[in-house]
């Protein structure tokens, strides 16, 4: 993927410019995504957590795909790895601050589904594999690294587990249901052009991700901040907004499995783009240009989505400023997190 311009001769402001725009056609592009996706789920026999898992959360991946492989082409990986794995945090961020302000309940007290908390598990051990390998380091093999293939192998394999537990999980909740307050109208569209409208947000939601990626490496240049921290903080935020407004849209209809679904299914897709980024960097296995930063980064996202995951299995509903305990301790760790990773970026 050849860049299409040269965001470096753009002077910061326009840059800035454009990844502000970038970032609200994201947003607004996402805010109808979990209503089509609903639509398309209330016509098949896919769950919500299923094809949030699916469906949902690979479109909201296309912008880390636009990123990840525009920045292993320019020459700089370590800025679409360090967005994948920002993303992976900021993804679990995401639901811990949407339960604030949309739920009334703690969220994790009505997500009944085993295939989520079969998701948490896996992304947490995704993340760690993520860590383990930056550390060992990686072989080239094939042309790509060896490390990039196993780490995407293990994602596919992680989705496809998560996406089928429910039809094998030797337990159900009890209070299946009980917590839900009514459920909302459905979007009134045709299978059809729910299924058009979807792919038409898709390839929009591409092309900005696409700019974000270009703006991005270029502000981080322009700005002296590093690529670690760009990556991580401003382009993993705005490759983000996908998820917020679709998490957003998904509370406010009570679809809380599929908001769930989407951010760890993004997660599980994020992370197997690593052998993207190998296979258009021409520098060797990326594995090998990532350092410390990403370790830590790594386990920020493992230590978040594992908190989640104790939140999903405890299901109490306390709430303390409208939003429950693990999500609370969600925010607390992550910026004590990002104060970390600021120190050493």
């Amino acid at each position: 993927m050849t860049p299409l311009w040269n965001a470096q001769d753009v002077p910061f402001w326009g840059n800035a410019a454009v990844f502000a725009g970038a970032g609200v056609i994201v947003w607004a592009t996402g805010t109808r995504l979990a209503r089509y996706v609903d639509g398309i789920s209330g016509q098949t026999r896919l769950g919500h957590a299923v094809l949030g898992m699916l469906l949902l959360g690979t479109i909201t991946s296309l912008p880390e795909v636009a990123n990840v492989a525009t920045s292993a082409v320019i020459g700089n990986p370590g800025l679409g790895i360090n967005n994948l794995l920002g993303s992976a945090a900021i993804n679990v961020l995401l639901l811990a601050i949407v339960d604030a302000f949309v739920g009334r309940d703690a969220a994790t007290s009505v997500v009944v589904n085993p295939s989520t908390l079969m998701m948490g598990t896996l992304c947490t051990l995704l993340l760690i594999a993520v860590a383990a390998a930056v550390v060992v380091g990686d072989v080239p093999i094939f042309g790509v690294g060896l490390g990039a293939v196993l780490l995407c192998a293990a994602s596919i394999v992680f989705f496809w587990m998560a996406a089928e537990y429910d039809k094998r999980a030797p337990w159900v909740v009890r209070d299946r249901g009980a917590r839900r307050r009514g459920e909302p109208g459905a979007v009134e569209l045709s299978f059809a052009a729910l299924v058009w409208r979807t792919a038409i947000a898709s390839v929009i939601i591409f092309a900005a991700g696409y700019s974000l990626s270009q703006t991005g490496d270029a502000i981080a240049e322009q700005t002296g901040i590093g690529s670690g921290m760009v990556g991580f903080a401003l382009i993993g935020i705005a490759t983000s907004l996908p998820e917020l407004s679709a998490i957003t849209a998904a509370f406010r209809i009570r679809r809380y499995e599929m908001a769930f679904g989407q951010v760890l299914g993004t997660n599980f897709i994020n992370l197997a783009l690593i052998l993207l980024s190998d296979l258009c960097f021409a520098g060797g296995p990326v594995i090998n240009e990532l350092g410390r930063f990403e370790v830590l980064s790594a386990l920020l996202g493992a230590t978040v989505t594992g908190v989640l995951v104790i939140g999903l299995l405890e299901r109490r509903n306390p709430t303390v400023m409208r939003m429950g305990y693990d999500s609370l301790a969600i925010i607390v760790l992550f910026f004590c997190g990002l104060g970390l990773l600021a120190t050493i970026s």
